[in-house]
């Protein structure tokens, strides 16, 4: 763009030259409409000369378990063009290696084999004529199902896009469309990916970092009659999702969508799509859409009912933390070597919170199971003997290495998952805020503070010191006491915050677990009871 733009300074000082001595003539009429005919074929030009992405992917033996994946490349000015294949996906903070699962590739130009020269694990060099369109071809093994990994088999397909598709590092934000071949008749596909207009089988992402937020399910899919919250389309869609009450379901799900949007108080997206990937695969949550592993069977049991609202709060809540109210290394997006940072006790360990927080505020857990939930994380943590050892922001840095849940093997008592102490710290945390401001203020203010702010206004992530900074703002004064609990192993006291609404946490212990259970003072202050109240959503 720079170079267009310099010819349009160019264009433009040699008009006014020629103006000033053209001024009286006829001719300078034809020379202006030359210049503009002319610059704005320049420009056309420099844009038609964009690199062109497109992507086709069939399954000619789906019981195989083999994507066969081809490029469409045109539009290049380089000579030598280095592919690479993601090394892993946000959302799940593992090196995956997807190109340990790639086989056969090649490239062709004019339909002739050129060289293809392998620098390292994930990393295909090609040397290619500048202008002349060419296409990679390779294979893809997909076989084993977890919700940050590919799958394929004769009755359905689950594309991880960071596992199926190459980008190059200069273009991470070149455009780039997909289309799906081979598609059994009947299948459907569900995606966050822009469809193509007039095509049930082309999608369109405006650059990587989408097409990467955008798996693909393909089968014979069920979709739930969707619902709207304020104008916005949400859809549940899914394979194999059992026998239940679909009603019931889509109406507690509307309920957990509206709870969710009132702490921020915005909708970022035009549609939302929870996409249900079949029964023990995990989750992992997208700008627009969420991919969920899902059994309807069991839904008419309470406990079922209500641990599938939690989850399915928790990867509906991070669209907002994470994904938008995102700490600051998480963006842009290193597809090589991952992104570290101190800050997954907030963007895991606080949706883990807010996931307790939603059902409860949507009437669909009663307030002892709000407090068994809560009671939950802390008795893991409690009796983790790594909560003496590792602090929230080790376990989030190191989560590379360790895995979300801690270390395995010899050291899986030297570290804790922020998964369960982020939401313990959370609890403090806001009973912190609630105090300091006379019940005026609370987490949820900080949550809408960030969104707004660093989303909305900065249009960046926020540092480690930013987010204390935001508590503190919102809490009115210094919250370090709080703060020690996420930097070191001290010791959480929860007794010191939570008497600020009139409740305690017992604990009985025996020789082998610590067991803690809220309760209730036996007297209690208005103010007590007015941050109870509050907190409980009474």
């Amino acid at each position: 763009m720079q170079e267009v733009y310099n010819i349009y300074k160019k264009r433009n000082n040699c008009m006014k030259h020629l103006l000033s001595h053209f001024k009286k003539k006829r001719v300078f009429i034809f020379l202006i409409l030359s210049f503009v005919f002319f610059g704005n074929q320049y420009v056309v030009a420099s844009q038609s000369q964009l690199p062109v992405l497109q992507y086709t992917v069939s399954m000619p033996n789906p019981e195989n378990h083999y994507y066969h994946v081809e490029l469409h490349c045109s539009g290049w000015q380089e000579e030598n063009i280095d592919f690479k294949m993601p090394n892993w996906m946000p959302g799940y903070y593992q090196m995956m290696n997807y190109s340990k699962m790639v086989e056969n590739f090649t490239t062709k130009v004019n339909n002739k084999e050129t060289a293809v020269n392998k620098l390292n694990e994930n990393t295909w060099q090609l040397k290619v004529t500048k202008n002349k369109p060419f296409t990679l071809s390779y294979d893809v093994k997909a076989e084993k199902q977890f919700v940050a990994n590919s799958f394929l088999d004769a009755t359905h397909a689950y594309i991880i896009p960071n596992s199926l598709f190459v980008y190059i590092n200069e273009h991470i934000n070149t455009s780039v469309s997909v289309k799906i071949e081979g598609i059994k008749k009947g299948f459907k596909i569900a995606t966050g990916l822009e469809p193509v207009v007039g095509k049930s089988n082309e999608f369109f992402a405006s650059d990587f970092d989408i097409l990467y937020d955008s798996p693909i399910l393909i089968g014979d899919l069920e979709e739930l009659p969707s619902f709207k919250v304020n104008g916005i389309e949400h859809r549940f869609i899914g394979y194999k999702m059992g026998d239940f009450d679909r009603v019931k379901f889509m109406d507690n799900l509307k309920k957990v969508v509206e709870s969710a949007v009132a702490i921020i108080g915005d909708i970022p997206y035009k549609q939302y799509t929870f996409i249900a990937i079949g029964p023990g695969r995990g989750g992992i949550e997208h700008l627009n859409n969420t991919t969920v592993s899902f059994d309807g069977n069991g839904l008419d049991k309470p406990d079922v009912m209500n641990t599938m609202m939690s989850f399915l709060a928790h990867e509906y809540f991070h669209h907002y933390n994470v994904k938008r109210i995102r700490p600051f290394e998480l963006g842009p997006f290193d597809y090589d070597k991952g992104n570290k940072t101190n800050l997954l006790w907030v963007s895991e360990g606080l949706s883990v919170y807010y996931e307790y927080l939603i059902v409860k505020r949507a009437g669909l857990v009663n307030e002892q199971t709000f407090f068994n939930n809560l009671e939950s994380s802390i008795n893991t943590f409690e009796n983790s003997p790594g909560r003496l050892y590792q602090s929230l922001t080790q376990a989030s840095f190191e989560t590379w290495s360790d895995g979300p849940f801690g270390k395995q093997g010899e050291n899986a008592n030297k570290s804790i998952s922020y998964y369960d102490k982020g939401p313990a710290v959370g609890l403090v945390l806001d009973f912190a805020i609630r105090q300091a401001t006379q019940n005026q203020k609370s987490l949820d203010d900080v949550m809408r503070f960030l969104y707004w702010q660093y989303y909305k206004k900065l249009q960046r992530g926020f540092t480690d010191a930013e987010f204390q900074q935001a508590c503190e703002t919102i809490a009115g004064h210094s919250l370090n006491n709080v703060f020690e609990y996420v930097y070191t192993t001290k010791p959480v006291d929860y007794n010191s915050h939570l008497i600020f609404a009139g409740l305690q946490l017992k604990e009985q212990s025996d020789s082998n677990t610590r067991k803690f259970s809220f309760q209730l003072l036996e007297s209690i202050t208005e103010s007590q009871q007015k941050i109870l109240h509050s907190w409980l959503d009474k």
